[in-house]
């Protein structure tokens, strides 16, 4: 017992250390760490049957029917067959089992792709080591967490210790980059982004969740029928029993009260079907087949990319149509992260107006897929102005792009963000471009004239600074600093004589910002060659120090950064999504609140906000909560999540920036466990994981950041458009059959049910079935399956074009109108009503009753009969009542099961079937003797009139005193469907999105990164090939773990800040 102890604490004991060696496996298997292999499979051959009976029967409904199949083997108290509950058990499980096993057969062969491609796709850590490899070297680091911004740990090798911090490792989804290979050691197979991801969860619906309670509760009505059809059994047999002794002689020892007890289980098996064995196998093929509608919408087909949408669950899809709370990432999500450089201001003069487009004929290295409208930029390039040339000069030397040159002319850029790229691109195109670099020097083509300049420093960005520089020296020996960054931040440190400048600039800023684009405001300033030795020294000092390292940088960066002389400002489109604001604005009106969490700065975040049309000029009252330090109030926390929530609930518009994957979905949490809504989370790459695993339903958008997030989402699909067809459309309808199946599949259950409660009044409470038993066993299975099948596939109220001219009727679904506890209770209260009416008609109208010829009809088969025809006649009216769109297949389906409910019924009444087995087919003849008298036909249609004319006339008084939207929407005209392009004018001015890591300055300027020769060409404008453009290393403005991973987080922005913008409702704060 003891041994037992210690291994279970060992099991249970926290890692606190990380200990590896270079190529020492044994030592390394030692310790038992965790692989990276990926197995998502439940099941194998051998544990198939047993495990997935397991879960089957786990399931209460499942366990309840096997409990009573042991019941009907007890002669006793069965007075059914043993086939009634065999067959539809056997089938139910047989379905499920099916599904089951084809649902981890399709995650097996995921599981083995990801496992063939571990070497690239799992190499999760990855430590660029000194110069020589390290066959002996030992690292010593922290365990595996989520903490994306820091790294402790030491490599010893060769009696040297090195220092092992965040710029030394790389993440799992890093490229390296100006190199073919490097030597590395793997270090976690648990990787800080997968930590970040949270944990897969089982997810279920509202719908399925308020099932497991109807129940609970149907299964308590079923013992509280059953105990006072006992007692009614014990009170008959101690009074009228012994009159009956003389032709239904009692067993020995069987008394009243042991009546009364083998009664009660015997009622318990004949009024089973009030809780319908085929109701979760007939939820499992509605589910199934709307996700087929998904996959098969043409209207959710992504051409360019050839994407179609996938449902990727079958289990989630009327959750679409409940949906409260969205939650969306930004880049790639929103927007389609291409950035295009559109228009700029230099000197003065705006240039970019739309005319025709620029012809790059003149420049070799041009990338071609670069336009602009503005042909006198061109002109003014090529007169050599010293303000346009200097303005492009800028932008070629002040970025931490890396050029990558395989083949001469042939460039790639490799930017920390598409907003760099663009910039450098647009200077390439205009003459001046960027060819390569190295931590001392940066290499530019300027005119067809190839230039060397020293990089002297890189004064980088980071959340507070808001603005980046370079310090250089050019070939001819001058320094300058160039500087770019918010424009608000420049105007702070212009030189006094810039004043007239500021403000034409000012007003073409203000003119960009109306038009949605990103802006940024361009400074340099020339350098005393004195003065700035004297700094570098001081600067020296600064970067080396171990305390307050990054304040005195800051320090002397104010120091310099001051006395600039303006150039001018760019204007840059970040191209939203197609339809973007469009679907915002269909989902606003549908009731659904849109929460945006971004990794961005607080300018990107609010002027995406204006761009989606989430933010409007008409809001005055926007408001930012945030924090920079850790010393300011954390929203998240304990203490203040309440808070944070109250406030954001109370806004229209919520757009939370600076989060980390981990606090995405904590936020998605926080609304989940208060508000009690029904969540969405939608993005595109690996750090939207978490959110889209924590909501209720998770989306994936296949695009530019790979496929994490659509392999750990619910739904995925192409573009952020198509959310509106999803939820509007394919949501709503899911919902509406969905709840539309259960109140129609309860009502005939329990109209079919309570009539066996009416019957054992007449019966002496002897548990006489009221039906024959083969219509007991094919009733749901055969009888009523097909239609409600049908309705539950194919029924719509309104069809696609009225969902979009109309959101609000997606309101009903998020307040559970359309099945709830009370809808249920009105269904329950229904089926009361319609089984009192088929029984009592019926009865009355058998009751002393011949034939034409003279001969009884009034026997037992004969009422039996005809109460089993009006039940079916009667839930198959209800059913077309219910129906809102009728087909071709709904048709054939209501039809075909009344013919195949005549055709079993004669067939199985024939003198052939009772010939063949006298014990299982006794109504012999029964059919062919009532169903040719008109009276009986007479019972059926007044039956089914008195049963359905309630319905009738409650919906039609519903309609004309109390319209639901639905009804109001039917009865307006469709109006031609306008999807006009939503257009915004504004005076504000737009943020410049930088990195949400901190920039890439100190790499740039260090010896880490390695560097393949630029290629010299021969003449500095010979056509020797078409460049391929810029391509992004990470996200906009977002996290990455390549653009993370070089530099440590400021102590002062350590705890990630989340900023929210929002605007109060008229209700205000």
């Amino acid at each position: 017992m003891s041994l037992f102890q210690l291994d279970f604490a060992k099991k249970k004991e926290r890692e606190l250390e990380r200990k590896l060696k270079a190529n020492d496996r044994e030592y390394n298997l030692s310790f038992k760490y965790a692989t990276n292999a990926i197995k998502t499979s439940k099941y194998n051959v051998f544990t198939f049957l047993p495990l997935n009976l397991f879960e089957q029967f786990q399931r209460i409904a499942n366990a309840y029917f096997l409990i009573l199949l042991l019941l009907q083997l007890i002669p006793a108290i069965s007075s059914l067959s043993w086939f009634t509950t065999v067959v539809p058990l056997v089938l139910v499980l047989s379905v499920t089992a099916a599904k089951d096993a084809t649902d981890d057969i399709v995650s097996i062969n995921i599981a083995s792709n990801k496992n063939t491609c571990i070497p690239s796709s799992f190499c999760p850590s990855l430590l660029p080591v000194p110069p020589l490899p390290f066959p002996e070297g030992e690292v010593r680091c922290e365990p595996p967490n989520n903490r994306l911004d820091r790294f402790t740990g030491t490599l010893n090798n060769a009696g040297q210790k090195y220092s092992l911090d965040n710029n030394r490792i790389l993440l799992r989804g890093c490229t390296l980059r100006n190199t073919d290979w490097c030597f590395g050691l793997v270090l976690f197979g648990e990787t800080k982004l997968m930590k970040n991801c949270g944990k897969t969860t089982f997810k279920r619906t509202s719908v399925d969740r308020l099932m497991n309670v109807l129940v609970l509760c149907i299964f308590g009505f079923l013992a509280v029928m059953c105990t006072i059809l006992a007692i009614g059994n014990r009170i008959w047999e101690q009074r009228w029993g012994s009159d009956f002794t003389a032709f239904l002689p009692r067993e020995d020892g069987v008394n009243a009260s042991f009546s009364a007890f083998l009664t009660f289980w015997s009622y318990i098996i004949i009024l089973n079907t009030v809780v319908p064995i085929s109701l979760y196998v007939s939820m499992e093929v509605i589910r199934l087949g709307n996700s087929f509608y998904i996959d098969w919408d043409r209207n959710m087909y992504h051409a360019h990319s050839d994407t179609p949408a996938e449902a990727r669950t079958t289990t989630l899809n009327e959750e679409l149509g409940q949906i409260k709370y969205i939650f969306s990432d930004k880049t790639g999500t929103l927007t389609q992260n291409i950035m295009t450089f559109n228009k700029c201001s230099i000197n003065g003069k705006s240039y970019g107006e739309k005319h025709k487009t620029v012809d790059w004929s003149f420049n070799p290295l041009a990338d071609q897929r670069f336009s602009f409208h503005d042909h006198s930029l061109v002109e003014a390039v090529k007169l050599e102005s010293p303000e346009v040339h200097t303005f492009f000069r800028l932008l070629s030397l002040c970025h931490t792009v890396m050029a990558e040159e395989k083949r001469e002319g042939e460039l790639l850029y490799q930017a920390q963000s598409p907003d760099e790229g663009a910039l450098v691109t647009a200077a390439r195109n205009f003459g001046f471009v960027f060819r390569s670099r190295t931590p001392e020097s940066v290499t530019v083509v300027e005119m067809g004239k190839q230039r060397c300049y020293d990089l002297l420093a890189i004064l980088d960005f980071n959340n507070v600074r808001k603005r980046m520089s370079v310090i250089v020296r050019s070939p001819e020996g001058k320094l300058c600093l160039y500087c770019k960054g918010a424009d608000t931040i420049i105007y702070e440190r212009l030189h006094q004589s810039c004043s007239k400048l500021m403000d034409i600039t000012t007003e073409h800023l203000n003119e960009y910002a109306g038009e949605g684009l990103r802006t940024l405001a361009l400074a340099c300033k020339d350098l005393d060659e004195k003065y700035f030795k004297e700094w570098q020294q001081r600067h020296h000092v600064a970067s080396t120090a171990l305390e307050d390292r990054e304040q005195k940088l800051d320090l002397l960066y104010e120091e310099i950064e001051k006395d600039l002389m303006l150039l001018g400002a760019t204007a840059i489109e970040d191209k939203l999504q197609d339809g973007v604001p469009q679907t915002i604005e269909q989902l606003s009106q549908a009731d659904i609140k849109i929460w945006v969490l971004t990794g961005d700065k607080q300018e990107t975040a609010e002027n995406i906000g204006y761009s989606c049309n989430m933010l409007r000029e008409e809001m005055n009252d926007i408001f930012i909560v945030s924090a920079n330090n850790t010393d300011d109030a954390y929203a998240l926390d304990g203490s203040m999540e309440l808070l944070f929530l109250r406030v954001a609930c109370l806004c229209k518009t919520v757009i939370c920036c600076r989060v980390t994957p981990l606090q995405k979905a904590q936020v998605v949490e926080l609304v989940k466990k208060y508000k009690q809504a029904v969540t969405l989370a939608i993005g595109d790459g690996a750090n939207d994981v978490s959110m889209i695993k924590a909501a209720h339903i998770g989306v994936g958008i296949s695009g530019q950041e790979g496929m994490q997030a659509v392999l750990s989402s619910d739904y995925s699909f192409a573009q952020f458009r198509y959310l509106e067809r999803l939820l509007l459309v394919h949501g709503r309808w899911s919902y509406l059959r969905m709840c539309k199946f259960l109140s129609y599949f309860f009502y005939k259950n329990f109209t079919f049910t309570f009539v066996h409660l009416w019957y054992a009044f007449f019966c002496g409470f002897s548990a006489q079935t009221v039906y024959d038993e083969w219509f007991i066993t094919l009733y749901n299975l055969v009888y009523t399956a097909l239609p409600v099948l049908g309705m539950s596939l194919f029924d719509q109220d309104v069809n696609d074009m009225w969902s979009f001219q109309h959101p609000k009727l997606y309101v009903p679904g998020q307040l559970n109108q359309y099945f709830s506890k009370t809808a249920f209770f009105k269904c329950a209260l229904h089926s009361v009503y319609s089984s009192v009416v088929l029984f009592f008609i019926p009865y009355a109208a058998m009751y002393d009753t011949v034939r034409s010829d003279g001969k009884d009809i009034a026997d037992y088969q004969s009422f039996a009969l005809l109460t089993q025809t009006c039940l079916v006649f009667t839930v198959c009216i209800q059913l077309g009542l219910d129906m809102s769109y009728w087909t071709a297949v709904n048709q054939l389906f209501v039809w075909g099961s009344l013919t195949m409910y005549f055709a079993v019924t004669f067939a199985m009444y024939s003198n052939g079937m009772y010939l063949a087995a006298p014990a299982s087919f006794p109504f012999i003849g029964t059919a062919r003797n009532s169903l040719n008298q008109p009276n009986v036909w007479l019972t059926i249609l007044l039956t089914s009139i008195l049963c359905v004319l309630p319905v009738v006339a409650y919906r039609f008084l519903l309609i004309q005193l109390r319209p639901t939207i639905n009804n109001k929407a039917k009865a307006a005209p469709l109006p031609p469907k306008r999807r006009a392009k939503i257009r915004r004018s504004s005076t504000r001015r737009s943020g410049y999105a930088f990195s949400h890591a901190q920039g890439y300055g100190d790499l740039v300027t260090s010896t880490r990164f390695l560097r393949r020769p630029a290629i010299v060409p021969s003449s500095g404008f010979t056509l020797l090939g078409r460049t391929t453009g810029f391509s992004p290393m990470g996200r906009s403005a977002g996290y990455s773990p390549t653009g993370h991973a070089q530099n440590n987080r400021p102590r002062d922005v350590e705890a990630t800040s989340l900023q929210m913008y929002s605007t109060a409702q008229t209700l205000g704060l």
